[in-house]
């Protein structure tokens, strides 16, 4: 929103700018040769009226709570094929990662102050969200997440993150070592490559509890492909293909694995929760303690100011006025020339 930042007083500004329009349209009208030049300086006063009125779109500050000594929470969530499984919420088609939003949703609003990473996986581990306090942002990234592409698919591994986790954790640790630090794992255990899964338990010694969180059921659902365009979660869905079972020619269903989830959750130390869609996550956030938490003054935006742009157009009427100031004065040396070279012709011929 645009406010004024006066030079003066309004009750001020606005009566000095009253009475010069007033002269100027009086000398506009009773002046027909000069009213060029009067309109533009008509022109000139109100253009001189809103520099000095100052519009601007006030600074602001965007001011963010940041936990001091409390908690850090990193969430690793698996962004295979699998995790589009349509058996979230029964026959509603909603997907595991549906129930993945909801659920990073629930942990930024439940512990407002807490340190916040998000590491996606499938078939490589990235870092979507450097640790940070702004729970918005979690919530941000976290409803943008889709699949992988479903041609690039070459079978997932549910210890994809873990190299990745190591070097963020032991990083971390290092740099803050009284720090309390908890991981949550999103994802439905599935492992479709022939390798056995490795193991998680060198992450234990960096964090201090979470969860691993267990998405899909023993019945299965079926896949939509994903081409890494369309919105996967649209109210298009309807056209896209079904991910195909190669051996059988029909839609492949993927099945949750909650054997390797609750081996994953033992290495780690901490609880394994089954997730559906009538439950929350209160059970596995509420005994965690943010700590103190510190709202720090905020980065502050400089106010954009506005006033150059009257200005500029102020200085192009100027430079007229100099134009036709330098036309006037140089006729009239001209004149005051001409008048001194006649006088003594005319005082010889006496």
């Amino acid at each position: 929103m645009i406010a004024l930042d006066p030079v003066l007083p309004v009750v001020l500004l606005i009566p000095i700018a009253a009475l010069l329009c007033a002269f100027a349209l009086w000398r506009l009208i009773a002046e027909p040769r000069g009213r060029l030049a009067w309109a533009l300086r008509l022109v000139a006063v109100l253009l001189l009226l809103l520099v000095a009125l100052r519009p601007v779109i006030p600074a602001e500050v965007d001011q963010r709570p940041s936990s001091s000594g409390g908690l850090e929470v990193y969430i690793a969530v698996d962004t295979t094929s699998s995790m589009a499984a349509e058996d979230w919420n029964g026959a509603d088609g909603d997907t595991r990662l549906d129930g993945v939003k909801a659920d990073i949703a629930e942990m930024a609003e439940s512990l407002p102050g807490a340190g916040f990473s998000l590491i996606t996986f499938d078939g490589e581990a990235v870092q979507r969200v450097p640790l940070t306090s702004d729970g918005s942002a979690l919530i941000s990234a976290g409803e943008v997440l889709t699949q992988e592409i479903t041609y690039y698919s070459r079978g997932s591994s549910i210890d994809e993150p873990v190299e990745l986790l190591s070097g963020i954790l032991a990083t971390a640790e290092e740099e803050n070592p009284d720090q309390q630090r908890v991981l949550f794992y999103l994802g439905d255990g599935e492992q479709t490559v022939e390798a056995a899964p490795g193991s998680f338990a060198e992450l234990a010694q960096y964090i201090d509890g979470g969860a691993v969180l267990g998405y899909g059921t023993a019945a299965g659902g079926e896949m939509r492909e994903f081409n890494g365009y369309s919105n996967p979660l649209s109210d298009e869905e309807e056209v896209r293909d079904y991910i195909q079972d190669s051996a059988t020619g029909s839609p492949a269903v993927s099945r949750i694995d909650e054997p390797n989830l609750r081996a994953v959750a033992e290495q780690l130390g901490v609880e394994y929760v089954h997730r559906t869609s009538t439950t929350g996550i209160d059970s596995v956030l509420s005994p965690l303690g943010v700590g103190d938490v510190e709202v720090t003054d905020g980065t502050q935006t400089g106010a954009v100011e506005f006033y150059w742009i009257p200005a500029a157009l102020l200085g192009l009427i100027a430079l007229f006025e100099i134009v036709r100031l330098s036309g006037a004065l140089f006729e009239l040396r001209g004149a005051l020339r001409g008048a001194g070279t006649a006088a003594p012709t005319r005082g010889a011929n006496r």
